[in-house]
């Protein structure tokens, strides 16, 4: 990604998908081929990255959640 600003995941996929359907058509430059690929691996990484952190995110909520119940049960309060 050339650009300094920090796309969003959303703006990023669909990249991703524009780079793999100019590569599939293979229309372009070798040069050109090997720029796209390298912007899509970043991109592809961005992502990739972007889903892991989600994923932690929602694991720490339910464990808080799981936590917070659990405690609300042993002291007999309803949520």
């Amino acid at each position: 990604m050339s650009k300094k600003k920090e796309n969003s995941f959303e703006e990023s996929l669909k990249r991703l998908q524009e780079i793999s359907e100019i590569l599939e058509k293979g229309e372009v430059s070798l040069e050109e081929s090997l720029k796209l690929y390298e912007e899509g691996i970043n991109l592809a990484k961005f992502c990739y990255n972007t889903l892991k952190e989600a994923e932690l995110k929602i694991t720490e909520l339910k464990k808080q959640f799981e936590s917070e119940l659990k405690d609300n049960i042993r002291n007999g309060n309803v949520l």
